[in-house]
């Protein structure tokens, strides 16, 4: 558990610095909704050209693009195309977790040298149950190893690296760290459902510190004398959802693996980033957001908690630098959070809150899910269906679904029954 207690305290650090050195330390959120600003959401169904969309023809072609560009442009920045051809390696235990699970772990490598950068998955599937099987799949924060206290986990290198960054952490035994996340991950009841889970440690895919690109991913994609990415090209978030792009890839070439019906799902920073990767990569049958926030699945216009140039300054490696021009400034923003949302039309999306997270705003994830369903309506689909909040722990919604749970910032067993629940009303399981 040390290591979740460093995290805390590290984050904490993190942020007084920035206060430090920005002078942000002025910064005071607002919970009052009597002193949300007036403000006018961007209408998904109308066009640049001003004209109304009406059906989902236009929406797919011709408004779907256009929000997707100014998220790519102005949000989270533009990712690149993938130019080489992955390769992996896959180990395989047939007899985990008291019998009850196969483990796969599956390193990835992006450039398809298994002497360049390399990504480690961790795999879980269920025994007794026919194949191919649905998979539920998430990046988590403190290496693979920490999801289960498994002893066959594979300590990720990257994850011994950036430990060795503090001299805070750079002496912790990994074993003592080992389990550690495992009430946010809820593997036995995963499993029980009939469904597999798999995970990777987002620091595989890049560290979560501003170091101006030179770790992680992004140099593998830098053109000739490019030493950090521009303007509009992506931060860590846009790096993270690729990476879990990455993953469906090797799903597609794994016969134990349903492709089909794979649900991708993030906690807090990682719910934001799994949003993201469904909006791009429409491989992904469900996406879930669970206490994203700002930058996530709250308005931004609401300026409520979180706000965007708060985030921007405390992480300004999450981000296009492009975002930056709405700090203090939202209503210059051409796009709002329930436009992501409304870009997984019409796959099923799930939001989820915590009554506690009041940083997160949870009214505003409530009410991106409200404005993204009459995008869903043009495919004849019911989007969240309630016009007003729901009362603590009781989930509502169809093809959008939402709950705020009692609790503060986390991944409960709650949270994942209403998962599984969705999951299994969607797949028709």
């Amino acid at each position: 558990m040390r290591l979740i207690h460093w995290q805390k305290i590290g984050h904490i650090i993190l942020l007084l610095c920035y206060c430090a050195i920005s002078g942000f330390s002025q910064f005071q959120a607002n919970y009052d909704e009597s002193k949300i600003p007036d403000y006018k959401l961007p209408d998904p169904l109308l066009a640049e050209d001003n004209t109304k969309i009406t059906n989902s023809k236009d929406w797919i072609e011709k408004r779907r693009p256009e929000i997707q560009r100014l998220f790519q442009t102005q949000v989270y920045g533009i990712t690149p195309a993938m130019k080489y051809s992955m390769t992996f390696d896959v180990q395989t235990d047939q007899n985990t977790l008291d019998g009850k699970a196969i483990r796969k772990q599956v390193t990835l490598y992006p450039t398809g040298n298994p002497q360049d950068y390399h990504i480690e998955m961790l795999i879980y599937l269920p025994k007794g149950v026919s194949t191919p099987i649905p998979m539920f799949l998430g990046l988590n924060f403190s290496g693979n190893h920490t999801v289960h206290l498994d002893p066959g986990i594979k300590i990720s290198s990257h994850w011994k690296e950036n430990m060795k960054r503090s001299p805070k952490t750079e002496s912790i035994d990994p074993e003592t760290t080992r389990g550690s996340a495992s009430s946010r991950w809820a593997i036995d009841m995963i499993l029980k459902r009939g469904y597999g889970l798999a995970t990777i440690y987002y620091g595989d895919i890049d560290p979560d510190f501003d170091d101006q690109f030179q770790n992680g991913v992004h140099p593998l994609f830098y053109t000739q004398g490019q030493t950090k990415s521009k303007e509009d090209e992506w931060g860590s978030i846009g790096a993270w959802a690729w990476g879990l792009s990455r993953a469906m890839d090797y799903f597609e070439k794994d016969p134990d693996i349903d492709q089909r019906h794979v649900s991708v799902m993030g906690h807090s920073r990682l719910g934001k980033t799994s949003l993201w990767a469904g909006a791009q990569d429409q491989r992904f049958a469900i996406v879930i957001s669970n206490d994203s926030g700002c930058g996530g699945a709250a308005l931004s216009l609401r300026r409520f908690g979180e706000t965007v140039g708060r985030i921007n300054r405390s992480f300004p490696h999450w981000f296009c630098d492009n975002f930056n021009q709405y700090n203090e400034n939202e209503d210059a923003l051409p796009v709002d959070q329930h436009m992501l949302i409304s870009l997984m039309a019409p796959r099923p999306v799930y939001i989820a809150s915590a009554f506690e997270d009041r940083w997160a705003d949870p009214k505003g994830e409530f009410l991106s899910g409200k404005y993204a369903s009459p995008v869903y309506q043009l495919f004849g689909k019911r989007g969240i269906g309630v016009d007003t909040m729901p009362d603590l722990n009781t989930p509502v919604g169809h093809t959008i679904g939402y709950h705020i749970r009692s609790g503060k910032h986390d991944v409960t067993d709650y949270d994942w029954k209403q998962y599984l629940d969705f999951a299994d009303r969607h797949f028709q399981k």
